[in-house]
């Protein structure tokens, strides 16, 4: 699955930012459940069935409903130019079918988290 485009964006009150993507294939719960290997996902039934929200605190959140081409994903704006790739990465490294390498992502994941923190928080 691929990001194709932003097809929206605005920016939110809290100071976030909003995008939302049109993406190559729809939606799956399968791929919420690969995104749980990277943070908080949770399901909405009250927003509908098959919504679903991801939460990767400091980075970016993603709400989607399973079977749209569409995504909404809120970054933090502050450190977006280090966590957008990383989105990117999550989407296309994603198989429906097949082996994902996940201790691959995961090597990257640590590798960004150490620059978000520093460029939060400042060095240790």
């Amino acid at each position: 699955m691929r990001i194709l485009r932003s097809v929206r964006h605005k920016s939110c009150a809290d100071g976030s930012l909003m995008k939302e993507f049109l993406l190559s294939a729809p939606l799956t719960e399968g791929f919420f459940s690969y995104l749980a290997h990277f943070g908080e996902v949770e399901a909405l039934p009250n927003q509908g069935e098959g919504f679903y929200k991801f939460e990767k605190p400091d980075w970016f959140s993603i709400r989607g409903l399973a079977g749209d081409t569409t995504v909404e994903v809120r970054f933090r704006r502050e450190v977006m130019h280090l966590t957008v790739d990383f989105l990117y990465l999550l989407f296309t490294s994603y198989r429906e079918e097949g082996a994902i390498d996940i201790a691959l992502l995961k090597q990257r994941e640590q590798a960004v988290a150490k620059r978000v923190k520093e460029d939060l928080y400042g060095p240790d």
